[in-house]
């Protein structure tokens, strides 16, 4: 049964093709709609320079979802493996959900938040006197298959970062109160904006990151104009600016939905496995999270461009959005992230046998 969602009224996001410049910030966001199994997204750098706007607008550059109609985490009636347990209870009776076409969702966490209100709230007293579970969905039921988007994430309190990072490992939300507790799903693509200025995010917290991508203020005079008069005009008419950019909206959606199709089937070679492997031990990285990282960024990245295979550029180009945060720097070194990554990219290039011989190919993930 398909139900017609609720009219709300329409609020145009800017347009994700309209974004004037941060290449590497749409990069990161673009791999992580194609395959959001990469991990959380952390963009660093200064304020005013379109963070939530591009979250916003990538959101809404898809098509709707199928939900279940009546379900608070918008389960999806086409996958039985991932269901909340009163869908997946309705199913196994043999019940039609009801469906509805439902946008994506960007569900932003305020700097305020509590436990509760991320996690949802468990009722003990109906539980104990009643028997029966009562649950109030809190963002991480919201979020679920849509964007989890947290600002200023660098000024949460850790343990709150913790819950955030651990459910989007997961996919699922767990919570728990005196014995008693309650799972439901739990996806999203979690992207955490911080300024450095205003304080760094422990090492460990960084490093569940999958992929960081720094922005900066454009200092091209020209660049900049384009995006005084691209806002204006939006503020000005948000529906005729948004039809402007309709085809090469439309585009990119069809790029970003063949990509994820295709990702499954891309290979990576052994020998490319070992030019990451080089990448993440030369870098120092800890553990294994940035070899994984950096084989599923490139994996997308070949998707991206149409290819069933990664290239040695890709897993360069991965290396630069997965590497730079990982990095333990001296504070003597007078060096900076990405001055330490060219160095390492160096040094394994000049390394013979670490990657296939083929030709390099740019793989950037273009717009503007």
């Amino acid at each position: 049964m398909l139900i017609d969602q609720a009219m709300e009224p329409y609020t145009p996001a800017f347009p994700f093709t309209a974004i004037v410049g941060q290449a590497e910030m749409k990069q990161a966001l673009i791999l992580s709609l194609i395959n959001p199994d990469i991990g959380g997204v952390l963009i660093r750098g200064e304020r005013g320079t379109g963070k939530s706007t591009a979250v916003r607008a990538l959101a809404s550059l898809l098509p709707p979802i199928s939900a279940v109609a009546d379900c608070p985490f918008r389960c999806d009636p086409g996958e039985t493996s991932f269901m909340c347990h009163e869908c997946l209870q309705r199913h196994r009776q043999g019940e039609t959900l009801p469906v509805v076409q439902a946008p994506m969702k960007v569900v932003e966490l305020p700097l305020g938040a509590t436990e509760e209100m991320v996690l949802g709230t468990l009722n003990i007293e109906q539980a104990v006197r009643r028997g029966e579970k009562s649950f109030e969905p809190g963002l991480l039921a919201k979020a679920h298959r849509g964007f989890l988007y947290v600002d200023e994430v660098n000024l949460l309190p850790d343990h709150l970062v913790d819950i955030l990072l651990d459910a989007a490992a997961m996919g699922i939300n767990v919570v728990e109160r005196e014995g008693i507790s309650y799972s439901h799903p739990s996806k999203f693509i979690l992207v955490g904006t911080m300024n450095p200025d205003e304080g760094e995010l422990r090492p460990q917290l960084q490093d569940r990151f999958a992929l960081c991508a720094a922005v900066q203020g454009i200092k091209d005079e020209e660049a900049r104009s384009q995006v005084v008069t691209r806002r204006l005009d939006f503020e000005k008419s948000p529906k005729e600016f948004v039809c402007q950019w309709e085809e090469q909206e439309k585009a990119l959606a069809s790029h970003i939905l063949e990509a994820k199709e295709r990702v499954t089937s891309v290979s990576l070679s052994a020998k490319q496995i070992t030019f990451i492997i080089r990448l993440a031990l030369d870098a120092r990285t800890d553990g294994h999270r940035a070899d994984i990282a950096m084989a599923k960024a490139a994996k997308a990245m070949a998707a991206y461009v149409g290819r069933n295979g990664v290239t040695r550029q890709e897993v360069i180009t991965a290396a630069r959005l997965v590497l730079p945060h990982r990095l333990r720097i001296d504070p003597s070194e007078e060096i900076t992230a990405l001055e330490r990554i060219e160095q390492v990219l160096k040094k394994v290039r000049e390394t013979k046998n670490t990657a296939p011989e083929e030709p390099e190919k740019r793989s950037e993930i273009k717009k503007n």
